[in-house]
């Protein structure tokens, strides 16, 4: 009788454990764009400080295109693009805009090119001009070394449609790079390198950054809405948002102080 008892007792606390377990919060999966993460995975943090019980959102990078891919399969909650929504993206698809960014034309310390013209920057990375003697205010003379980012790339996407408009493409000659980081590493290699990043990316050093039309690729001019060069950040679901990526959406397009205090230290607020 007390192996019976001990046994139905096992099963009851069983039971009880299994259930407790199936009710923990579920963590949410994000992944994409790389301009995205560094924001992203702070704005994961400082939920988690917020809301202790809640396992820490898991951020990944990869690019736009993957976040998009990765979302409309279920293998992620969320998707990060740095681009806005295209013909070709999948059906279904939500998105939430949760930022701003500028994007900032860079070259090698060794050239810092005080200014470039829309015209000029067309020039350059469509392959009209390849050479720096051709450049107006260029310290150095050669062939021009131009870096691209892949196709699936939102920060590419989002240059292509500010800086060269929607008809013309850049140069395939372009070397593609398949992050931020190793776009800036790239230009920072070679003394006759040009490229394009995240103003993010150029706060506190690295490759020079080139004023465009005359304004100084900074945040405050991004802010102010002098700089031309910036696009939006977003987070696609899967249908409407819902459940612990609703919350986490949410709360980053409500909680005003402490979101806004995160994203206004590299990136532009809504």
């Amino acid at each position: 009788m007390r192996a019976h008892r001990t046994l139905i007792v096992s099963l009851i606390l069983g039971l009880v454990f299994a259930g407790t377990a199936s009710a923990a919060p579920k963590r949410l999966l994000i992944d994409g764009s790389t301009s995205m993460f560094p924001l992203v995975q702070k704005l994961a943090a400082a939920y988690h400080r917020s809301f202790p019980k809640l396992p820490e959102p898991k951020v990944g990078a990869g690019e736009s295109d993957i976040g998009i891919s990765d979302v409309n399969a279920g293998r992620v909650d969320i998707g990060d693009v740095s681009r806005e929504h295209e013909a070709q993206d999948p059906h279904g698809l939500f998105g939430y805009k949760i930022a701003r960014d500028g994007i900032c034309v860079i070259t090698n310390n060794a050239n810092p090119l005080a200014n470039l013209s829309q015209e000029t920057i067309v020039q350059i990375f469509t392959g009209s001009i390849r050479d720096w003697s051709q450049v107006p205010g260029a310290t150095v003379s050669g062939p021009i070394d131009l870096f691209d980012r892949e196709a699936t790339s939102g920060t590419q996407a989002a240059f292509q449609n500010v800086f060269l408009g929607e008809e013309r493409k850049i140069t395939p000659s372009a070397t593609q790079e398949s992050s931020t980081g190793l776009e800036v590493n790239a230009v920072n290699a070679q003394k006759n390198a040009i490229g394009f990043v995240s103003l993010a990316a150029t706060i506190g050093g690295g490759a020079h950054s080139v004023a465009y039309q005359g304004v100084q690729c900074t945040l405050p001019n991004a802010k102010s809405g002098q700089y031309g060069g910036v696009r939006n950040f977003w987070m696609l679901t899967k249908g409407p948002k819902k459940g612990e990526a609703a919350k986490f959406i949410n709360w980053i397009q409500a909680d005003k102080k402490t979101v806004r205090s995160i994203i206004t230290s590299e990136w532009i607020a809504l």
